[in-house]
């Protein structure tokens, strides 16, 4: 069979890895179209996965958004048509189950934002569509039933990957210790759905590297050449994107103002501060819900010192269901 995998940002690497791997290891071959946007491509190459390039980022305003879409759907109909793919499979690429419905085949859709504005044409077109199960009184409300068939899956869509890793053993076997390398991630400046504020923590950034050892973990060239000219030498700005396991081993604090990496630093046991500046998506109001991880919006340098004093639950269940949620995810691209 030939799996077509449409990767449009960063966080699909580390949800498609193992599945990649297994689905090759089946017998099948697996077909990776991307497009340049944060570190996606870095991230691939990084994997070492055969890939190919089509289209671009549409850009940050809703317009260039929509008018970009169905040009980006063309090129991607043009180059698989003579590669004939069975089924796709994407998360959150909008684009994926349009293409593949104009190519005849079935699609499985994936998606954990219901602020996405793309995923109405994706519900529509999409063969089948799962969602966690955090976003069941969501889908009620908004009535997605009607456009789509949908499956949810148990847990959250990061306890799904991290559960095929050995990072979660490794991560709570860590030593208690002082903080002292703090890793932050900066808001998604282009996001559709994000309306939240943006370079908002510069102040803060300051006092933090001012105590502990801060690595900022930028989205693009964009966000690493915006911190870089703030010419504050003691945070330190990787050249090239990290690793989760690079991040998960040495990082003692967490300081997210994003989404995916702030949950999966979260639920591997790492103390995690979510400074989201937007409405709190609902996987992660069931994190924060569950005391995995605390949202402090409007943070301040005490805000570090109430996150470290607080215990950590079990997180073995988010791992039980990931592994569910896994198996659910690997065979779907048996669906006619």
């Amino acid at each position: 069979m030939k799996i077509w995998v449409d990767l449009t940002n960063s966080p699909h690497i580390n949800f498609f890895k193992s599945l990649i791997a297994d689905w090759k290891n089946e017998g099948h071959e697996v077909i990776i179209t991307c497009r340049d946007l944060a570190n996606t491509i870095d991230l691939i190459e990084q994997n070492g996965w055969e890939y190919h390039e089509v289209g671009g980022h549409a850009g940050a305003g809703l317009v260039d958004k929509l008018n970009y879409f169905p040009k980006r759907v063309r090129l991607l109909k043009r180059f698989l048509k003579s590669r004939k793919p069975d089924i796709a499979i994407s998360h959150s690429s909008f684009y994926s189950p349009v293409a593949a419905r104009l190519l005849g085949i079935p699609s499985v859709y994936i998606n954990d934002n219901e602020h996405a504005k793309g995923n109405y044409p994706a519900f529509i077109f999409a063969t089948r569509v799962y969602l966690p199960e955090a976003l069941k009184n969501t889908a009620r409300k908004m009535k997605w039933h009607w456009l789509a068939k949908l499956i949810f899956y148990p847990g959250l869509k990061e306890g799904i990957y991290l559960s095929q890793t050995d990072l979660f053993k490794r991560v709570i076997e860590k030593p208690k210790s002082e903080v002292r390398k703090v890793y932050v991630r900066p808001e998604p400046w282009t996001a559709q759905y994000y309306k939240g504020k943006k370079f908002f923590f510069d102040e803060f950034l300051k006092e933090l590297s001012e105590t502990y050892n801060v690595v900022l973990l930028p989205r693009g060239a964009k966000q690493a050449e915006y911190y870089r000219l703030k010419q504050n030498p003691s945070v330190i700005i990787p050249d090239k994107p990290l690793s989760l396991h690079e991040i998960a081993n040495s990082c003692d604090l967490f300081i997210g103002a994003g989404g995916s990496m702030t949950r999966e630093l979260a639920i591997l046991g790492i103390p995690t501060i979510s400074i989201y500046q937007d409405q709190l998506l609902k996987v992660d109001e069931y994190l924060v819900g569950k005391k995995i991880m605390l949202h402090e919006p409007n943070i301040k340098m005490d805000s570090l010192s109430v996150l470290l004093t607080c215990d950590k639950p079990d997180k073995q269940g988010l791992f039980d269901q990931g592994q569910e949620a896994y198996t659910l995810i690997k065979d779907s691209i048996s669906i006619k």
